[in-house]
């Protein structure tokens, strides 16, 4: 049985529109302890991208700009950038310093940046910034979570709905190779969700983020889904029929489709600036799920948009 492609950038950019609050508390408890999350705080995507669209964008990264009050009543922007590579990534220590002093020098506001690094490989935790001459020296640390020091007993005792997305992931990661083991692991996450009390809301989410990050092949995601329904026959809540309605293989490959069509445009945006309509009209077009991932890469490595709207004709 062939491998699966996962898309995790996708479902953390999900992950965090979605349980912004709980992502911090887990991940950086004394930050969100400084919170003041009675009031609204507020996605600042335009503001990111007008910083961002020149830097270096060899690969593509999940990251938000959210505006925030601390308890003290002081206005706050925190960039979090979050790590969803596989493989470790070492440009992140300058990537995240020239984050921040690009949002300082513009918005002269304070700017906290956090990174989760969600890539597998436990031994890699990558230091501050540092850039020394003649001895004038620049040292820039910000903070880090690396998941995979967030140990399978936790994440399984956690009430946090984040933790679930956290488990869903590294079993995709564990299981590249065994998607039989998958299928079993992504049904127990299912078990443990309707075991764990979530609202009505966050179940749906939840079941739509888990199905995301645990990609299975068409054999395995029906009979994923058939066990699935059993294990909602035993539920007396409302929210039993979801992987009925979420579970459409139509439903299910078009919002793929639509991810990767908006994860497209929206590389070729921070890199370029603008998508001219004749490549828009292209990637609108697309139904093929391998071809638009394709796209996707030749997005974030083709040094023009000209090159890029070269490529595209010569992978139909």
């Amino acid at each position: 049985m062939g491998l699966v492609a996962a898309d995790y950038d996708g479902g953390w950019k999900e992950t965090l529109e979605t349980f912004w609050p709980p992502s911090v508390s887990l991940c950086f408890p004394t930050v969100a302890a400084d919170i003041d999350w009675t009031r609204p705080f507020e996605f600042l995507d335009k503001e990111l991208q007008e910083v961002t669209r020149d830097a270096d964008s060899g690969r593509r990264f999940v990251d938000k700009l959210i505006k925030v009050f601390r308890r003290s009543g002081q206005e706050q922007w925190v960039l979090m950038h979050v790590e969803v590579q596989s493989d470790p990534d070492p440009n992140l220590p300058a990537r995240m310093y020239q984050y921040h002093y690009r949002l300082t020098d513009r918005y002269r506001l304070p700017v906290a940046s956090l990174a989760i690094l969600a890539d597998d490989n436990s031994d890699w935790n990558p230091g501050p910034y540092t850039r020394e001459l003649w001895g004038c020296r620049i040292q820039f640390e910000y903070l880090s979570c690396k998941l995979t020091q967030l140990s399978d007993e936790r994440l399984q005792q956690e009430s946090n709905p984040v933790a679930l997305v956290i488990a869903a992931q590294r079993a995709a990661q564990r299981t590249v190779r065994n998607l039989p083991q998958r299928k079993r692991l992504k049904l127990e996450l299912v078990r443990q969700l309707y075991a764990r009390g979530f609202e009505r809301k966050d179940v749906l989410e939840l079941l739509r983020l888990i199905d995301w990050q645990i990609a299975l092949p068409r054999s395995l995601e029906i009979a994923f889904q058939n066990e699935a329904k059993e294990l909602e026959k035993d539920q007396v809540m409302p929210y039993v029929t979801s992987f009925e309605r979420l579970g459409r293989e139509e439903g299910l490959q078009t919002g793929r489709l639509a991810a990767a069509r908006e994860a497209i445009e929206e590389a070729l945006r921070v890199r370029f600036g603008v998508v001219p309509d004749e490549v828009a009209e292209a990637v609108a077009k697309a139904a093929d799920l391998s071809l638009l991932r394709e796209w996707h890469r030749t997005a974030i490595t083709a040094p023009s948009i000209e090159a890029f709207a070269t490529a595209i004709p010569c992978r139909h």
